[in-house]
């Protein structure tokens, strides 16, 4: 508050100046009031990053840590890019970028990585599965571990060192397009040890040292700078002695052996001076603390390492209260627990006891439990001293046995947004051909990939196309976007396709939970809504209905929409159902081999193996539509005239007062007699009819009494299905 007043009032006399000024004077007077909190050990790293700075320390790290790296190899950014349009269309270049980089973890040997975050995000999961295109290694850091494949293929073996007794990570060709072009800021879970105590923490650092001490309780430990550093932040929690009065450095737990060893009466001393005077002992109790210690600070493994803070029970003393953190990962619980037990022995020990003694028993040394005449309770041995008037020993109260606070049961470690952790689904795929839909040119191929999958996380697949022969050419990506994909478990039956079909239903199981079909008017009808491909035939539906469980019917349908007219018959139960829409991804046809044998291939994070689709439909862009409203009109002299309406390519709408455009090149009719496979007869008109005469009719008639004549158009690059006049 008096940082804000004076800040006020610094700004109204001094102007910018002054109100600096005032906020220095301001906080100087809060802390001189309020107090400013006290932090033991080194703060904990809430925000760091991986950076790659010449000279940084390399971090030990014990159990399970989730920590930062140092980037100690990267090549340049590679440069991707992929064109799609094709022909009368505009081209559209899309840029992404790859890297290659190592990242250093732990300057010790570890077991394995866990599960990494980039930006904030998972990069990989718990199952080890990487959430973006590339390759990731991991070097444990062990003796005998070899260089890493691409960095020696980049750098030459005689200059790629194989950072032996180093753990770290590389990165190859990792796609950035999810980090804006650069490398993410990276936190690795590094599993070091699956249990470990002081012993792996000391032992590495000192020859000959004894540290069976058990840290309870940890989950992980992480250290950069020297021992002592380390021991000072583990002795608040749990409290270590060490004694290098042997061979032997031995560091143990601090005693708290059951039977205190008991000291005799004090011994007295008459001289001026002397603590105690005739008592041979001197007794002080000092004040509270001004900052209490009360507050442990840690790595919370519920919340996926981040900084916690747990308080310790009870009243809260008196000033700003003392924080003890700690580089270690642990439960909310376990963290409540230390700091309850780092309180209770700061409060005891203010009780201090100064003793003199003539007998030196070997057993009491700094660190023992002892008990004195007339005084109850525990001390513990800080430090003795040798003097003319005997053995001057320090001592301080211990806990009392049975006030320890009983652990709680469990302790909510605060609130987390977890990240979702779902392994990439698989991609289901489906390719086929459709025909031109009036926009753009009509001569040209119009491919199609409809890309999808069952899981919401799914983040889409690269496509490429597959000629039969082993050559595969890159079509792109497909989109995050996943099609409505299904299966239909009814055979459809055959209706016409000029009259609305109310007898039969589609019903439809969807390969998601989540994805939904819509109902549809007629004028949404008319303008394209809701096409769906079954089978080889183009539907329309009207009405969708969710019957539970995945399972769709469609009613009210339009039958072999876009030239489809001849799949209306042999369906089949099992057959693929897609919805035709915005999400379905046009594909360049010109890197598309027009074999039978062609593929159509699809690469996602969730496929082990890239999955394949034939591609339906096939030529039915550029084959024309078969002839409508065939008829044959017997003439009275015996002879016949044929005649039918042509139709186009992408001219969907019957325009009053207009002509059905010529799509092709020239107008032009093949009319057969007999099996339009092998005719009898055939005729090649350039005009909607044909004029069979009367001796022609009748030896037609003669020779194949049951015939029946058919029309087919001639198109630019196919001829369209037979049509039967009637």
């Amino acid at each position: 508050m008096a940082t804000l007043l004076f800040s006020a009032l610094g700004t109204a006399v001094g102007g910018p100046l002054g109100g600096l000024v005032g906020a220095l004077v301001g906080q100087q007077v809060d802390n001189a009031i309020i107090g400013q909190g006290k932090v033991s050990g080194p703060r904990l790293k809430e925000l760091e990053i991986t950076t790659s700075s010449y000279g940084s320390a390399i971090g030990r790290h014990f159990g399970r840590m989730r920590v930062p790296g140092h980037i100690i190899w990267s090549t340049d950014l590679v440069e991707s890019s992929e064109t799609s349009g094709g022909k009368n269309q505009p081209d559209v270049t899309t840029y992404s970028y790859s890297v290659s980089f190592a990242v250093a973890l732990s300057s010790r040997p570890i077991l394995s990585i866990g599960r990494i975050w980039a930006d904030g995000r998972l990069l990989r999961g718990e199952a080890g599965d990487l959430k973006a295109n590339g390759t990731m290694r991991i070097h444990t850091g062990h003796d005998d571990q070899e260089i890493d494949p691409i960095i020696e293929q980049i750098e030459g073996a005689d200059l790629s060192p194989a950072f032996r007794g180093l753990a770290y990570v590389v990165f190859e060709d990792l796609d950035l397009s999810e980090f804006y072009n650069r490398i993410p800021a990276l936190t690795f879970e590094v599993i070091a040890d699956e249990t470990f105590g002081l012993s792996e923490i000391v032992e590495e650092v000192v020859d000959d040292a004894d540290a069976q001490v058990s840290l309870d309780g940890l989950s992980g430990f992480s250290c950069e700078g020297p021992l002592g550093d380390a021991l000072l932040q583990i002795d608040p929690i749990f409290p270590i002695d060490a004694d290098a009065s042997g061979s032997t450095m031995l560091f143990s737990p601090e005693r708290m052996q059951s039977e205190p060893i008991s000291l005799p009466e004090p011994a007295l001393s008459v001289d001026d001076g002397d603590f105690g005077g005739a008592s041979g002992y001197a007794r002080r109790r000092s004040a509270p603390r001004e900052r209490p210690l009360e507050i442990l600070r840690y790595y919370d493994v519920a919340r996926d390492y981040q900084p916690g803070l747990q308080r310790a029970s009870g009243r809260p003393g008196p000033g700003q209260p003392r924080t003890v953190e700690i580089a270690a990962s642990m439960s909310a619980t376990t963290a409540f627990s230390l700091a309850d037990r780092m309180r209770q022995k700061a409060d005891w020990s203010r009780d201090r006891l100064s003793w003199r003694t003539c007998e030196l028993d070997p057993a009491v040394k700094p660190g023992s439990l002892v008990s004195v005449p007339a005084f109850p309770g525990r001390w513990r041995v800080l430090d003795w001293e040798l003097r003319d008037k005997g053995i001057e020993l320090s001592l301080v109260r211990v806990v009392p046995g049975g006030t320890e606070t009983p652990p709680p049961a469990a302790v909510d470690p605060g609130r987390i947004n977890p990240l979702p952790d779902v392994p990439a689904p698989p991609t289901t795929l489906s390719a086929f051909e459709l025909p031109p839909d009036g926009s753009g040119t009509a001569n040209t191929v119009r491919i199609y990939a409809a890309a999808s999958s069952s899981g919401s996380t799914w983040s889409g697949a690269a496509l490429y196309s597959d000629d039969g022969n082993g050559s595969v050419q890159s079509l792109g990506p497909s989109g995050k976007a996943r099609c409505v994909i299904g299966t239909v478990s009814n055979p459809l039956n055959s209706a016409s396709p000029v009259l609305v079909d109310r007898q039969n239903s589609i019903t439809v199981e969807l390969i998601a939970d989540d994805m939904t079909l819509l109902n549809a008017s007629a004028a949404q009808l008319a303008a394209g809504a809701n096409k769906a491909l079954v089978g080889a035939e183009i539907v329309q539906f009207a009405r969708a209905d969710p019957l539970g469980n995945r399972i769709w019917r469609l009613s009210g349908l339009l039958r072999g929409r876009g030239g489809t007219e001849t799949a209306v018959l042999g369906h089949t139960s099992d057959e693929t159902f897609v919805l035709i829409d915005q999400r379905t991804r046009l594909l360049d046809a010109t890197r598309i081999a027009a074999g039978p044998a062609s593929l159509i291939l699809a690469a996602g994070l969730g496929d082990p193996e890239p999955v394949s689709s034939a591609i339906g439909l096939r030529g039915i862009s550029l084959r024309p539509l078969s002839p409508v409203g065939g008829k044959i009109v017997a003439l009275a002299d015996g002879s016949l005239q044929l005649c039918w309406t042509r139709r186009a390519r992408g001219a969907w709408l019957w325009l009053d007062g207009a002509e059905t455009p010529l799509v092709e090149e020239a107008e032009s009719y093949l009319v057969t007699f007999g099996d339009p496979a092998s005719p009898v007869a055939n005729w090649t008109v350039s005009s909607p009819e044909l004029l069979i005469g009367a001796a022609e009719a009748a030896a037609l008639q003669s020779s194949l009494p049951a015939g029946s004549f058919h029309v087919r158009q001639i198109g630019s690059f196919a001829t369209s299905e037979a049509s039967l006049l009637t």
